[in-house]
């Protein structure tokens, strides 16, 4: 009897210590393709997560700990990870993820769970369309695809465009649709459309196609990989119209691919590159910063979302003067002209951030940041 008072003692006491640690720690859960064809970007917003962890790493004086799964670049495995982390890490919030395709497959799992989700560079309206819980630090394609046709039209002059399109990509699909929304708005005339799917590597058809069309611009709603192919490869045939892209372009290997091919394409992207020459304190302090963390490569716009979002959540918990879901649901909200990395984040009534649109440009081999457009929607 005597043992056993002592067995129930002791296990009183461990209760009681484990649900101190739980009440002194916060869990945030992190789910990017860390793996996959998408680990690139994964990779960059994870780094600046963990930049932004490592600067203010408690809230409401409880340490924070950041749980991360990698989603694989895969929309099964997207789901699986946001229910990893409800179900098994009892997180509180979560941040990600890159890739449209991969946040709607993650969010219906948060939705359901009543847990929210910052998104990082996930752009797609249907990400955040119908959520209560889903919240993104980016803006949406509606936006970058009018303001790369306002940019096309009435800085650059162009009256015809072609798109080239992947069909298996929500994102890509998307994008395309916003730009000839716009474009036509705007007065300008798609001359041609074509489409291929993730993972071709030979765009010879469509490009003569598109050649022999005589567009002044090709838009291209493409990851970084098949851009910088497709580029090679409109050079090789001689094409000599230009090539613009969104934000999923922002990566500097599409120099490494694509070579000379890339030099003059523009894309749109977020307000914040290495290149810029006026930035704010805290773009300034971020780059400085991941330079020493990071000698070996420079920062882009998805380490600096990845940044920005972490101090999205970090500042609703604040705000909400609590940890608990629902608060920080609210504080979410109501986030207003929040200072970032990629500018002032004001979240709208559907959960998606209102910030300015950058124009960055290849030039002599290197991303050259031109400046920022407002869309004419």
């Amino acid at each position: 009897m005597k043992l056993r008072r002592v067995a129930l003692a002791l296990a009183m006491v461990l209760l009681l210590t484990g649900g101190a640690f739980a009440q002194d720690t916060i869990r945030i859960g992190v789910y990017l393709p860390l793996t996959g064809q998408n680990a690139f970007g994964g990779q960059l917003e994870l780094d600046g997560v963990k930049m932004a962890h490592e600067e203010i790493p408690e809230v409401m004086g409880k340490k924070i700990e950041l749980i991360v799964v990698d989603n694989k670049s895969d929309k099964v495995e997207s789901a699986n990870a946001v229910k990893r982390l409800i179900e098994k890490e009892k997180v509180i919030a979560i941040i990600g993820t890159y890739g449209s395709s991969l946040a709607m497959a993650g969010g219906e799992v948060a939705e359901k769970a009543g847990i929210p989700v910052m998104g990082t560079s996930c752009t797609n309206p249907l990400v955040t369309q119908g959520k209560k819980y889903y919240f993104r630090a980016c803006f949406i394609d509606p936006y970058q695809g009018a303001a790369a046709a306002t940019y096309a039209i009435r800085e650059l002059g162009i009256k015809k465009a072609a798109v080239l399109v992947d069909v298996s990509n929500d994102y890509s699909v998307g994008l395309a649709g916003f730009f000839k929304q716009s474009f036509a708005k705007l007065g300008g005339e798609i001359v041609s459309e074509l489409k291929y799917n993730t993972g071709d590597q030979d765009f010879t058809a469509q490009l003569t196609e598109i050649i022999s069309k005589k567009p002044g611009i090709m838009f291209i709603p493409s990851y970084f990989a098949e851009g910088a192919i497709i580029m090679k490869q409109a050079a090789e045939l001689g094409a000599e119209f230009k090539i613009m892209g969104g934000d999923a372009m922002d990566n500097p290997e599409i120099v490494t691919i694509g070579g000379e091919a890339v030099e003059g394409f523009m894309h749109t992207t977020f307000p914040y590159d290495p290149s810029m020459k006026d930035m704010s304190p805290l773009a300034k302090q971020f780059t400085e910063n991941w330079k020493k963390a990071h000698p070996d490569k420079d920062p882009n716009v998805n380490a600096a979302l990845g940044y920005d979002s972490y101090l999205l959540v970090i500042d609703a918990i604040k705000r909400a003067g609590n940890a608990e879901p629902e608060a920080i649901t609210k504080a979410l909200t109501e986030t207003k002209d929040f200072p970032g990395v990629t500018g002032n984040t004001t979240i709208n009534e559907t959960h998606d951030a209102e910030k300015e649109v950058g124009i960055v440009m290849i030039k002599e081999g290197k991303k050259t940041f031109i400046g920022t457009v407002k869309p004419e929607m």
